[in-house]
């Protein structure tokens, strides 16, 4: 099956996030990075989650899904934002998060 890039496109960043700084890394995203995120103009809304019934021994874990309208779109972010918005996070949190990313397509 082909996607089609006018289909909407969700970009995944999931996160586990040492117990130490959880609360701050919280209120930092909330306040801070996704809106910085929503400001680059390549998603249209983002939404957070928690990862339940998972181990949680070194701290909880998060997904945030950032919407764009199309493939164009998040293409953008990646060859203008991406870089930087995760260096951002990195020099802010170091070693106290691990974050992977994945690339969904909607499908209605």
């Amino acid at each position: 099956m082909n996607y089609d890039k006018k289909q909407g496109i969700i970009y995944n960043v999931t996160t586990k996030v040492a117990h130490s700084i959880a609360e701050k890394w919280l209120f930092w995203m909330k306040d801070e990075y996704i809106p910085a995120m929503i400001n680059t103009g390549c998603f249209t809304h983002a939404t957070m989650l928690r990862l339940i019934e998972v181990d949680e021994t070194e701290g909880p874990t998060y997904a945030v899904q950032y919407s764009t309208d199309n493939k164009d779109d998040y293409n953008l972010f990646i060859e203008n934002h991406s870089e930087r918005m995760s260096r951002i996070a990195n020099t802010k949190w170091g070693n106290s998060i691990i974050s992977f990313r994945s690339v969904l397509q909607v499908v209605n």
